[in-house]
């Protein structure tokens, strides 16, 4: 049997959710890097999305959301218990968090880079949407080390990608903002190697269709 395809995007928050959800699962794909200026006819050929990542299996079967990869990955193998949820949460718990990620952090965040970009007047106003996301996750870890309890979990891989956006939009106003436990919890995910792994420039796809496995180092 071949290994899964996955559409990937290096930069894409969706797209390296994806990618570290593999590596944490342990679980090898042929990698296809791609640009959204020019994506490829058989990516669009298996997901009228249009967007990465897209994980495509043998059989013919696809998973395009990437929340649904990380799941699928770890049902697979979970080494690290990340589907387990420790202290008092739940599981419902933590998937309601990563989707109030995806919804209402995500929008607010998306207006943030807009105004931020095009030098808006309403710049503050947008990061002030996002922080009232930012406020609760810097509560949460105040009591714990990770998002959910003492340990990583899927929320943490999950919620990682867009928070690293938040803190790239105005560098200098994020290193003197008050949110001390999120930027530790932030550098703490940096500093462990599967991250690097994770961003790994690789060549695109479309310039020679190179196989590429990715999830073997």
């Amino acid at each position: 049997m071949s290994l899964p395809i996955l559409y990937s995007l290096r930069q894409c928050p969706y797209a390296m959710r994806a990618r570290m959800g593999l590596l944490l699962a342990d679980q090898k794909v042929m990698l296809r890097d791609i640009v959204m200026a020019n994506i490829p006819n058989e990516m669009f050929a298996v997901s009228a999305k249009g967007t990465v990542p897209v994980l495509l299996f043998d059989d013919g079967s696809v998973i395009d959301e990437s929340i649904d990869i990380m799941i699928w990955a770890l049902k697979k193998n979970d080494p690290n218990n990340l589907l387990s949820v420790p202290e008092e949460n739940t599981f419902s718990d933590m998937i309601d968090l990563i989707r109030r990620n995806d919804s209402e952090f995500v929008e607010a965040l998306n207006k943030y880079k807009a105004a931020s970009r095009y030098h808006d007047v309403d710049e503050v106003y947008c990061r002030q949407h996002c922080e009232l996301f930012i406020s609760e996750l810097e509560q949460r870890l105040m009591k714990y080390d990770f998002l959910m309890g003492a340990t990583p979990s899927l929320a943490d891989y999950a919620i990682l990608p867009f928070i690293r956006q938040f803190s790239r939009v105005d560098r200098k106003w994020y290193l003197q903002a008050p949110y001390p436990n999120l930027k530790r919890w932030l550098e703490k995910h940096y500093q462990n190697p599967m991250f690097s792994k994770a961003m790994k420039k690789y060549p695109q796809w479309l310039d020679n269709k190179e196989p590429i496995v990715f999830g073997s180092e």
